[in-house]
């Protein structure tokens, strides 16, 4: 077998439960985001851009449709005779055979594909960040500062520190210290989930985890941490540009929009780091002459005859003759009828949104809960659920089934 020297192992099988109704029935990644893209989209591309061509994607949680959508990885050139993208779900072995029980665990169950490559190197990623990344320079410090693993790392503020694994490095990038999710944290380093391994520490540290019967077989909880105890050398790559995990629903809605604006914080039109992705090819929008849209992204197929203001639209997506859609995402083919508002809300695959009924309204009446999965002040609508006419849908709910017409019922 030929040597390939990076192979990157893209670990994509999250449920993402903090984003409700929009994983019911997907993994994390396969999730729709910025008008034609999926979230996966984005270090599939980066590895494109990169230079590197052979990917393993690691699933499990609801795999079918994410499966489908990767395919031969033709979308990212990646339908290769050498590499190639690899969809990786967990595969019985002899008797016995497992779900993949942690980070590491999903790579340790892989070895047997990595070894083929024989690779120099393995760079570990996640499959649900957004984020534009050059994993070259990564590796070509990686190789300068011999190290044994480089971990990406962003500045956090410090009140958000404690969600992430957060390390300190001295002056030349060598990490001295590291928490998982410290409660505490020392410093405001966190990681972005993003490791460039040597392959042979990499397989020496996978296989005395897998042994370890105490171990949570986590790179954050276990392996990381015990490579730091023995010596070994880790280093900081310090990245400084965008970077967003779009865990929960408002992080999700705000990375949408992040790509408003004149000066989006986010860009998706760079011709020298282009996000590919897997398209229906759909005609062109229509936007009728009494129509009116400012700031914001539609995307190919839509109907908008209403307004919509600072909104991030999917393909397929209907506004019919006075409605008005206001700081929202809205998901392929959800059907938004005559004079219903739609404001700060998200809504999945295929909803309707009948006539003059108004979601993200703030209503005292209304006599739904809030949802603990919606803040914000974001109002969320799962796949195909029908919101009748004149219903009113108070902010921070989330709707699951089907509401008939009545306001307030």
């Amino acid at each position: 077998m030929y040597s390939i020297e990076c192979v990157a192992m893209l670990l994509a099988g999250g449920q993402g439960s903090r984003l409700g109704v929009l994983t019911h029935e997907i993994a994390k990644p396969a999730v729709p985001f910025g008008g034609k893209y999926r979230i996966i989209d984005f270090p599939l591309s980066n590895c494109a851009n990169s230079g590197i061509y052979t990917v393993g994607v690691l699933t499990q949680y609801r795999p079918l449709e994410l499966n489908t959508y990767i395919g031969s990885g033709q979308p990212w050139d990646m339908d290769r005779l050498r590499g190639g993208a690899f969809v990786l779900p967990p595969y019985v072995t002899g008797e016995t055979g497992e779900w993949y029980k942690g980070t590491a665990n999903a790579i340790y169950q892989n070895l047997p594909f990595l070894r083929q490559f024989r690779p120099k190197y393995v760079l570990v990623l996640s499959g649900d960040h957004i984020y534009k990344m050059d994993y070259r320079r990564m590796l070509n410090e990686h190789k300068a500062k011999k190290a044994d693993v480089s971990i990406a790392v962003i500045q956090v503020p410090l009140e958000e520190a404690s969600r992430f694994g957060i390390m300190s490095a001295d002056e030349d990038g060598r990490i001295f210290d590291f928490a998982e999710k410290p409660k505490e944290p020392k410093s405001t380093l966190a990681s972005m989930g993003v490791y460039m391994f040597s392959w042979d520490v990499l397989e020496k540290y996978l296989e005395e985890d897998e042994a370890d019967e105490k171990s949570d077989n986590d790179f954050g909880k276990n392996v990381i941490p015990r490579m730091l105890a023995d010596g070994c050398h880790l280093h900081a790559y310090a990245f400084d540009g965008y970077w967003k995990d779009v865990g929960t629903v408002y992080s999700l809605w705000e990375a949408n929009m992040d790509l408003l604006g004149k000066n989006p914080r986010l860009n998706l039109y760079d011709e020298h780091w282009r996000i590919s992705s897997r398209n229906e090819g759909l005609p062109g929008h229509y936007v009728s002459p009494r129509a009116e849209i400012k700031d914001a992204c539609v995307a190919e197929g839509c109907k908008i005859y209403g307004k919509v203001e600072h909104s991030v639209l999917f393909s397929g997506a209907v506004v019919e003759e006075g409605a008005y859609v206001k700081d929202s995402i809205v998901l392929p083919y959800v059907h938004i009828c005559r004079n219903a508002v739609v404001d700060r809300a998200v809504l999945a695959d295929r909803c309707e949104i009948g006539e003059g009924a108004r979601i993200g309204c703030e209503d005292p009446n209304i006599p739904w809960k809030k949802n603990k999965m919606c803040s914000h002040g974001i109002t969320l609508v799962g796949d195909r659920v029908r919101v009748g006419a004149d219903v009113h849908v108070g902010r921070e709910m989330m709707l699951e089934k089907d509401v008939p017409g009545g306001k307030g019922k």
